[in-house]
């Protein structure tokens, strides 16, 4: 019997479109899996936005105890990789291979985690075939000239996870030309290969798989019959996850195939759906090159992670200027402390736990638990900026660390030897600075400004003191 290691956490399920009590198949374990890219191009933010998303759902989990086995594949056979290779005159393993070892890379600045294991669909073809087989045995599929075909109407709860009933569907479906499909609505489990093509030997011909089987059959190779997180955007809700649905619950006839349906709103740019299809993209390295990739992360955890995100250009920077005031209070404590209490912080150094976690239990809302972070920021910076520092400044200090942690924001400062080096010194020219402006010489408070934005430091006035940042 399932049981609940923190019957506190609650889940938004796709399928039942309600926040349920999460409930995992064996106590303290849970088998997550994440649909990933497919390899024809490099990734865009958006896949950093979903894959920033699961990997803090992943870390909370694993906060509270669990021990998470995280899945993500790579759909490494497929059309568009098929036609970019040949348009750029090489193979498509190549083409593949090069993009996935990019993939760590431009995933590594934003502090996502490694998964568990990353699956591949020309690994899986074993595993493929025998589901397919499985199948057509059971009347779910059916061939027709080398190709195979699910059989949508075999499977009753079809829509299910979509809510769609069948007419709905069967609205504008049509058959394309070449394929043998006996209902506009059947898919496509292999494909009979074509000229030039990769292909695999199986019992109906040398070809491929479909997009959809690949999904159900690593996932049942990894896991078994049934896992209990699938995520992804919400543009895989259909036809992508209805069809993982039907494949594996008719295989397998042991439903729910996966117990909670998560899926991440969509990023946008200008108000469009970004999309490689349509060219509107930015690519990670247009972030991280810029020393934003924290900054991204933090834009990211600022809305709920159901919502959809347009990204501009200004609210990176806000999120930058966020991080960088949150990283002002994280730093180390240098001045003298006092051993008394401040009442008033510890109450708030409470309030933030208690309102950060009940946030991430109500499905993993980081925009409530990011507020309630950027609360005790500023009443760490009020703090430490007298002569003598209360312990109180100190334990708050590691808490917001601490918090801010399990949200995968890396509180450090950028580790660069010679900034590290000139810390004190620009440390000391903007005390002189506030100090000529104390005096009203703001002619004077003006060129040490000017002076340091043209080496590459940037100060912002607040109300709790003057920060700066490298540029």
């Amino acid at each position: 019997m399932s049981q609940s290691l923190s019957p506190a956490l609650r889940v938004y399920n796709t399928l039942t479109r309600q926040i349920e009590p999460f409930e995992t198949i064996d106590p303290g374990k849970v088998r997550m899996y994440v649909c990933g890219v497919t390899v024809y191009d490099h990734a865009h933010i958006g896949h950093v936005m979903s894959s920033i998303v699961f990997d803090v759902i992943r870390r909370y989990l694993m906060y509270l105890g669990y021990d998470v086995t995280f899945a993500q594949n790579f759909t490494d056979v497929d059309d568009k990789i098929i036609n970019r290779a040949n348009a750029e005159g090489i193979d498509p393993a190549s083409l593949t291979e090069a993009l996935i070892a990019n993939w760590g890379a431009e995933m590594s600045p934003f502090n996502v985690l490694p998964a568990t294991v990353n699956p591949r669909a020309t690994q899986a073809i074993p595993q493929i075939i025998e589901m397919i087989e499985g199948l057509i045995e059971d009347g779910h599929a059916y061939e027709a000239d080398g190709d195979v075909y699910y059989k949508v109407r075999s499977f009753s709860e079809y829509g299910k996870l979509s809510h769609r009933n069948i007419d709905e569907l069967l609205v504008g479906a049509r058959i394309s030309p070449g394929e043998q499909k006996s209902d506009p609505l059947d898919f496509v489990l292999w494909k009979a290969a074509k000229p030039g093509e990769p292909t695999w030997p199986s019992p109906w011909s040398d070809g491929r798989p479909g997009w959809h089987i690949e999904c159900s059959a690593m996932n049942k190779e990894i896991f078994g019959d049934q896992i209990d997180i699938h995520g992804g955007g919400r543009d895989l809700i259909f036809p992508h996850h209805e069809n993982e649905i039907a494949q594996s619950e008719a295989f397998t006839g042991h439903p729910p195939f996966a117990r909670y349906w998560m899926h991440n709103g969509m990023l946008q740019l200008a108000d469009e759906k970004m999309s490689k299809s349509i060219g509107n993209v930015m690519r990670p390295t247009e972030i991280i090159d810029r020393g934003r990739a924290m900054a991204f992360r933090l834009q990211v955890h600022s809305s709920h992670y159901r919502a959809p995100l347009t990204f501009t250009e200004e609210g990176l920077e806000a999120a930058q200027n966020g991080l960088d005031r949150l990283r002002v209070a994280a730093r180390p404590i240098d001045g003298d402390i006092n051993t008394q209490r401040d009442n008033e912080l510890d109450l708030l150094v409470d309030t933030t736990v208690e309102n950060f976690h009940a946030a991430m239990m109500d499905d993993f809302d980081t925009a409530v638990a990011v507020a309630s972070i950027f609360d005790l920021g500023r009443a760490i910076n009020r703090g430490r900026s007298g002569s003598h520092i209360s312990e109180s400044v100190v334990d708050a200090r590691t808490m917001l660390i601490d918090l801010a942690g399990i949200l995968g924001l890396d509180l450090a400062e950028p580790t660069q030897d010679d900034m590290i080096a000139a810390e004190p010194f620009i440390d000391l020219l903007v005390q002189i600075r506030n100090d000529l402006r104390a005096a009203r010489q703001f002619e004077l408070a003006d060129k040490v400004r000017d002076e340091l934005t043209n080496l590459g430091v940037t100060l912002e006035d607040t109300r709790q003191g003057t920060t700066w940042k490298t540029t």
